[in-house]
């Protein structure tokens, strides 16, 4: 999920709750950390670096790690949540969410919030020295042409001249003198001319009046006052054929011109088309506090700055239409990552938890299917941008609801630096991800953290805004399930990370509680059960860790009842079966005792539940 890495407008900035720790394997840094992984690049951003508080603090640890066989890194102030409710928040943030509703409304209004963006300026390219050179010599074969073409256009004043130059003033009576065939060509180009501006009808005029009534100098140069006297002429002494077809020329463009502006009045008077709807993530863009919820995403994520969020927002609107989200929702892109990443259970505020397992890419068939050519890399990338779609759609986006998830990113068997096909196709979707989702992320859970990733966490620690680093939680591989424990309950977390949650599971479910009991080192935990006539008795237990014995026993109520051995004492390895899971079916009241014995010099988590049914007749 992405997560925009912008400082935090003062207004918003997260409440301090409590300081958490890491604990991480302390090892020397010989080796290049590998790729970034997905969930903690999107969460930042280039940007100034800031002080280096969780470098400092990991610093400081070190000589009190030296005593004990791990690193304990102190973690940034826990995040916290902002209202959505529009009601509660700060005033300059209610005016930044109006202004960025005002620009949105606008645009939709204009219909341009979905429109392509405006190209950028061609750039004009450099032109070879062979291009240049043939430029010049057409520019000089014009010159000649025109050159050339000169004198011809002068021949035809010049044969007139005589006849100018003893009556000026009889031009007109010259120009109907005309041969009858030269007059005919006059009207067919007159003719030709009518449906033409009123300016080009002037201008052919001019040059009618030019060749055919040519007022020169004796050194043939044609003057100022000649051409005037000329068109002067024309105008007076036009024959009849051309003097009748010049009204029909303006009365022929005034209609054209009040034809082309009668539109112009229809348009200005038709309504308007109504404003343009735009959907995003499933939620109108305008329309309803749902609608809140979102652009405040893209606020926060752009520090309230309403420019910078509004072009967020637009380049989102075009990006989804781009890559086509819609369509994609129905596309069947198989199920083949399901294990690399899946969703399960709720944490203990009610957010969707998701898993990223990495060292599921250590499967080579699946890396080669994911990663094998780039046509597979876009579609691991489309399956990628689905799974998180659909898994928003699932979102309450009402300002008391969830809109928000929680990533648990599992660091085991991470890939390393040489998968070079899995990091370029991981910093694709982070872009995408980063750009185009913005503050869908809760909070950013790594456990199996190995060794190495202290040295990465140091490198851009400095990088982060404290809203970011506020939102990571860090476990090594001995306090991961522990971690996951802080913030989602022991039924939801699976149990390949300690949890009791199963899939397929008839018996138990998610809304089966569990207890949690810490047990001391060399000390033992009993569990009574109690149990009616008829009835079955029913549990499943874990103890995190295991190395501890295990039995389980039915005492009757009455005296000198006999004692029934349910499952006889015997020694739990971590290697074992995760969860146990017994029953007892008593035939009289009694009650069932579990005993932990826990034999170890460390303390151990137990984790169990049961359930009591009737026996059916």
């Amino acid at each position: 999920m992405a997560e925009e890495t912008q400082a935090p407008a003062a207004a918003s900035t997260p409440a301090a709750t409590t300081t958490e720790e890491v604990v991480m394997v302390e090892k020397p840094v010989t080796e290049s950390p590998a790729p970034v992984p997905e969930a903690e690049v999107e969460e930042k951003k280039a940007e100034e670096p800031k002080e280096k508080e969780e470098v400092v603090a990991a610093e400081e640890a070190a000589p009190a790690a030296a005593e004990e066989p791990e690193l304990k890194i102190a973690q940034s102030v826990s995040f916290k949540e902002e209202s959505n409710v529009v009601s509660e928040l700060p005033e300059a943030q209610k005016k930044a969410l109006e202004e960025l509703k005002q620009l949105i409304q606008e645009d939709l209004n204009k219909h341009e919030l979905t429109a392509p963006p405006p190209a950028p300026p061609a750039k004009e390219e450099e032109k070879k020295p062979e291009e240049e050179e043939a430029e010049k010599v057409v520019e000089i074969k014009e010159e000649e042409k025109t050159a050339e073409e000169a004198p011809k256009t002068e021949e035809k004043p010049a044969e007139a001249a005589p006849a100018a130059e003893a009556a000026p003033a009889a031009a007109a009576p010259a120009v109907e003198a005309a041969p009858a065939a030269a007059v005919e060509e006059e009207k067919k180009e007159e003719e030709v001319k009518i449906e033409d501006k009123k300016e080009d009808v002037k201008e052919e005029a001019t040059t009618t009046a030019v060749v055919a009534a040519p007022a020169v100098d004796e050194d043939g140069a044609k003057t100022v006052e000649a051409i005037e006297e000329t068109i002067v002429a024309v105008a007076s002494t036009e024959p009849p054929a051309a003097a009748e077809s010049a009204p029909d020329a303006s009365s022929s463009i005034k209609p054209e011109e009040a034809k082309t502006e009668e539109p112009k009045t229809e348009e200005e008077a038709a309504p308007s088309p109504p404003p343009e709807e735009v959907f995003i993530y499933g939620i109108p863009l305008l329309g309803d506090d749902r609608s809140d919820v979102i652009l405040l995403k893209f606020l926060r994520a752009r520090d309230f700055k309403v420019k910078d969020a509004f072009t967020m927002i637009k380049n989102t609107v075009r990006w989804r239409k781009e890559f086509g989200i819609d369509s994609l929702l129905e596309e069947d892109l198989g199920n083949e990552l399901e294990k690399v990443v899946f969703t399960k259970g709720v944490d203990k505020e009610g957010h969707p938890v998701c898993y990223n397992v990495y060292g599921g890419f250590q499967d080579k068939e699946l890396y080669q299917n994911c990663f094998g050519d780039e046509e597979k890399s876009k579609k691991f990338l489309r399956w990628r941008i689905q799974f998180l779609e659909k898994s928003i759609r699932k979102l309450d986006f009402s300002p008391t609801g969830i809109c928000t998830i929680v990533q648990i990113n599992d660091l085991k068997n991470s890939p390393g630096p040489t998968k070079r096909e899995l990091r370029q196709a991981t910093n694709q979707a982070v872009s995408i991800l980063q750009d185009n989702y913005p503050e869908f992320v809760a909070r950013q859970v790594f456990i199996n953290v190995p060794w190495w990733y202290l040295a990465f966490n140091k490198m851009i620690s400095p990088f982060l805004t404290q809203r970011t680093k506020s939102k990571f939680v860090f476990a090594g591989p001995s306090k991961s399930a522990e971690t996951l424990f802080k913030y989602i309950t022991p039924e939801q977390v699976p149990v390949q990370y300690g949890g009791l949650g199963k899939d397929g599971d008839h018996e138990f479910t998610a809304s089966d509680a569990v207890t949690e009991i810490v047990i001391k080192p060399a000390a033992k935990h009993t569990i009574e059960l109690p149990a009616t006539e008829s009835c079955t008795l029913v549990w499943e237990l874990r103890v995190l860790g295991w190395e501890v014995s295990y039995a389980a026993e039915f005492s009757p109520s009455v005296e000198n009842g006999y004692t029934v051995i349910v499952s006889k004492n015997r020694k739990v390895a971590p290697t074992d079966e995760a969860v146990i899971y017994d029953s007892f079916k008593a035939g009289e009241a009694g009650k069932v005792v579990i005993t932990i014995d826990n034999q170890s010099s460390k303390k151990k988590k137990l984790l169990y539940r049961t359930k009591t049914k009737p026996v059916s007749s």
